[in-house]
């Protein structure tokens, strides 16, 4: 309702120049003007200085200091959709615009470097620096090492989330994808191009606890490559709606193609084939953006170890697909924000030489069967948009 609001009130075109993002509830501002309105005593505890809000890296930060510190990084600041991402400070009028205080909103300081750092109790009488800070696809996005423009990276977890490096200056999207601070580094902030993706991994959950065809995640493989194709089934798992690039909260999931021929394996195929789908969807949409023509993706995350979700991801692309050695990416990269913080590293250039690639997944599909097979993906998820308004 309060998206909507805003929405009528014509706040689109400021949100969208100001904080890089569209009006949705996934962002923090939302939830904090529902707290402030809905919940008893609130307001009075604002008022008295009891209460502040931020996103979940501040609150950790605030306890892991025993309250000293209320702070946060130019990264999670820019995905609460009330921070300006061109003069890097919360925007006043956007604040306004939602009665939240700004008084209630962390200090915003670099993603690398020292934060604030624990108090004494915490671990065993020692104050430890707290040097590394970023949101979590951010983190990822630096672990990944993408530090030039252009360089794009996806994690496969429940949901799914691509970034682009697009360097130094912000570009605003027109295809439906955030601009995000992906990090700030010595008074230098990098921007990126993010595309959110609700259900990813979600999707071979729903397999396994809701039609209960598959026991594990592993056996949604095994199932898909039974079958040569999906039978023309396509599966658009919008359980929560369709975040990126459609932003469609009231898209549904739909399996269409069904006939009496289709079994579990064409709906295990089609499950792990909509992952591939959607992040097509954002690449078009970053390229459409971005002006860069793609031509490799980097991976992580737990369904990065699928071996036929990553050969058919990198043929629906057309691009080739690199999997490091170590795919969890997000600690990866608050490690290294960290040691370049308290100088352990010097540069993001000596942090290069530490990222190591294991496999790499060439396209091998023709170019008309990769066409036709997203042209039935994008009139199966046109029929899931607006299902549920």
């Amino acid at each position: 309702d309060i998206c909507d609001d805003l929405k009528n009130k014509g706040y689109e075109k400021i949100v969208r120049e100001k904080t890089g993002l569209v009006i949705d509830a996934y962002f923090s501002a939302t939830k904090i003007k529902w707290i402030i309105e809905n919940v008893p005593g609130v307001k009075k505890e604002i008022a008295n200085g009891k209460i502040y809000m931020g996103n979940v890296d501040s609150w950790l930060i605030w306890k892991l200091s025993g309250g000293a510190y209320h702070v946060t990084d130019f990264s999670n600041a820019s995905r609460t959709m009330l921070f300006n991402i061109h003069t890097l400070q919360w925007d006043n009028e956007l604040c306004n615009m939602l009665n939240i205080p700004v008084g209630i909103l962390p200090d915003v300081l670099p993603s690398s470097g020292i934060l604030a750092k624990t108090d004494k109790r915490v671990f065993f009488g020692e104050e430890i620096p707290i040097a590394g800070v970023a949101g979590d696809q951010h983190a990822a996005t630096f672990g990944q090492i993408c530090f030039k423009p252009g360089m794009v990276k996806n994690t496969y977890g429940t949901g799914l989330a691509l970034m682009m490096n697009i360097g130094e200056k912000p570009i605003l999207s027109r295809s439906g994808l955030t601009t995000d601070l992906a990090w700030n580094i010595g008074g230098k902030a990098t921007y990126a191009l993010e595309g959110v993706i609700f259900n990813g991994g979600t999707v071979i959950q729903w397999l396994r606890d809701g039609l209960k065809i598959i026991k594990s995640a592993k056996e949604s493989g095994e199932l898909a490559e039974k079958v040569k194709d999906t039978g023309d089934v396509y599966f658009v798992p919008a359980f929560t709606g369709l975040c990126a690039p459609y932003w469609d909260m009231y898209a549904r999931g739909l399996i269409i193609g069904i006939t009496r021929g289709t079994t579990k394996e064409h709906i295990a195929r089609s499950a792990l084939e909509s992952i591939a789908y959607q992040v097509r969807d954002v690449l078009e949409a970053m390229k459409a953006d971005s002006g860069e023509e793609i031509k490799t993706l980097r991976v992580d995350g737990g369904a990065s170890k699928s071996n036929f979700l990553m050969q058919f991801q990198a043929d629906i692309l057309g691009v080739t697909v690199e999997k490091p050695a170590i795919t969890e990416m997000a600690a990866l990269g608050a490690a290294y924000l960290a040691g370049l913080g308290v100088n352990f590293w010097n540069s993001t250039e000596e942090l290069e030489h530490h990222w190591k690639l294991e496999k790499v997944y060439e396209p091998k599909m023709k170019e008309d069967i990769k066409e036709e097979l997203y042209n039935g993906w994008k009139k199966a998820v046109k029929r899931s948009l607006s299902w549920a308004k």
